[in-house]
């Protein structure tokens, strides 16, 4: 019997990559490959790229040519390019950067493992054309259902596959893998925006906007908690959006109690929303559900007029801070978040100042600044008033010296709270650590457990706030506080 091929996935960027490495994964695991977690220890190394922003392009091509030195020292004998950066570029990433043996799209994904065959067998796989995928759908989301069958749709695997097709869990197992033991996951609500943000080049590689059915995305929710998730995080590029295309904008608000009812799932966390589709009914959904976390993960990206203007965006200071009025009014522990850019083009010292205005009255729980960089392909990198390199750096180290601060002492503001904290990592010397309802992982703060007898990663206890280190905050364990509190949930 011939020795299995073996193949690591090395994911970089947002948590959407990191739901199609699994998808990849399944594909791959069903076709008979044998998934590893060290790429050294891998006959192909495939790299999830990231193409969002030059930092995450540096880093995707660094993974790239460690992953290709592996080819002189171990078993690796291909690596390939996939995700973000691959789509994007194809050819022109084939061309700049020969240590990659594949660069595949989107559309390869279907056949992933014909795919690395080829290549593993010392053929080679043409790199795609890139193309504006917003072209593959129709304008009218209404119509995208039955034409998206046809569109390569990354994370959307189905969910009723034939047996032996996804990991044995039933009819409902998904085409996805799961590549961690972490007891959170995050599952894909959409893919694509429809939304024209100046600075953003992501509708261009990822599509328009095109939702997945409720069905698939309650049975995979459903699957994942029988592999031991208890928190899921909905993910897609504009939450906000789901169900337009299915015919009902408000599909989201019916489709959150759903999610917290499935058995074993504690927690159910919603990212990326845009302030200006936030929604009365949304808003109360989120706050006043059970096991529904009152977080909201909101894309500001500025408050001055001006600058949200050329941003294509809307909104300004004051609409921006009633509503989070708003939210705080039905649930006053909420969690938020958002990102900012600084320096954009034409960006005044008023416009600053009213940025830091509204940073000052928001009291956000993470903040994330960024530093304005033209994208190709962007509206925003055709614009005339540029600033120059040195004043957006002043700039950004400037606001992201408030945003520290601000983000210290709205820590402290915490102190006294009772909270419910998902444990997740149980380490002798670094201790008991996990995140309540407002952190979501990776970007935001964490809890420091004082006492950790008995806890193990996956398991929910309630904790009283008793001092913070930055943004994180140092809990203490309630003693029976194991089941579940709508007061401490909210």
């Amino acid at each position: 019997m011939p020795e299995r091929r073996t193949v690591a996935l090395v994911t970089l960027g947002c948590a959407r990559n990191e739901v199609d490495s699994e998808e990849l994964a399944g594909r791959l695991e069903a076709d008979g490959w044998q998934l590893v977690e060290d790429a050294a220890d891998a006959d192909v190394a495939v790299v999830n790229t990231c193409g969002f922003v030059e930092a995450a392009k540096k880093d995707s091509v660094d993974a790239l040519l460690e992953a290709n030195d592996l080819k002189d020292h171990g078993r690796t004998q291909a690596v390939v390019a996939v995700g973000c950066m691959a789509e994007r570029y194809g050819k022109e990433l084939a061309e700049a950067l020969p240590e990659a043996d594949g660069v595949l799209g989107f559309d390869d994904y279907a056949d992933i493992s014909d795919r690395l065959q080829t290549i593993l067998s010392g053929g080679i796989h043409a790199a795609h054309t890139p193309r504006d995928r917003r072209k593959l759908l129709p304008i009218s989301p209404a119509q995208r259902q039955e034409a998206g069958a046809a569109v390569a749709l990354p994370g959307h695997g189905p969910a009723d596959l034939p047996e032996g097709v996804a990991p044995a869990s039933g009819p409902r197992a998904p085409l996805r893998r799961r590549l961690d033991g972490a007891p959170v996951a995050s599952v894909k609500l959409a893919s694509g925006c429809d939304r024209r943000c100046s600075f953003c080049a992501i509708p261009s590689f990822r599509g328009s906007f095109i939702s997945r059915r409720p069905s698939d995305v309650l049975n995979e929710t459903r699957w994942l908690a029988e592999q031991g998730v208890k928190e899921i995080m909905l993910v897609s590029e504009n939450n906000t959006s789901y169900g337009k295309d299915l015919g009902d904008i408000r599909l989201l608000e019916s489709l959150l109690p759903e999610l917290a009812e499935v058995d074993g799932i504690e927690r159910v966390r919603v990212s990326y929303l845009q302030p200006a589709e936030m929604r009365p009914g949304l808003i109360d959904v989120l706050t006043s559900t059970p096991k529904v976390a009152p977080y909201f993960d909101l894309s500001f990206q500025h408050s001055a007029p001006d600058v949200l203007r050329a941003m294509r965006r809307f909104g300004d200071t004051d609409r921006f801070l009633e509503l989070l009025d708003t939210i705080r009014s039905k649930a006053p522990q909420a969690g938020v978040r958002s990102n900012f850019i600084v320096g954009f083009p034409g960006e005044s010292e008023a416009d600053l100042a009213e940025l830091e205005r509204f940073l000052n009255g928001a009291r956000l729980d993470a903040i994330g600044v960024f530093g304005y960089s033209d994208e190709e392909g962007t509206e925003a990198a055709t614009y005339e008033n540029k600033l120059d390199e040195e004043v957006v750096a002043e700039r950004l180290a400037r606001v992201s010296r408030l945003a520290e601060e601000l983000v210290s002492q709205r820590a402290e503001e915490r102190v006294g709270e009772t909270v419910r904290v998902l444990v997740e990592s149980v380490d002798v010397e670094d201790g008991v650590s996990g995140r309540a309802a407002h952190q979501a992982p990776e970007t935001d703060g964490q809890v420091l457990l004082t006492d950790g007898e008995g806890l193990v990663p996956g398991r929910m206890v309630e904790a009283k706030v008793v001092g913070t280190t930055g943004v994180d905050l140092v809990a203490e364990p309630l003693t029976g506080s194991l089941g579940w509190s709508e007061e401490a949930g909210r």
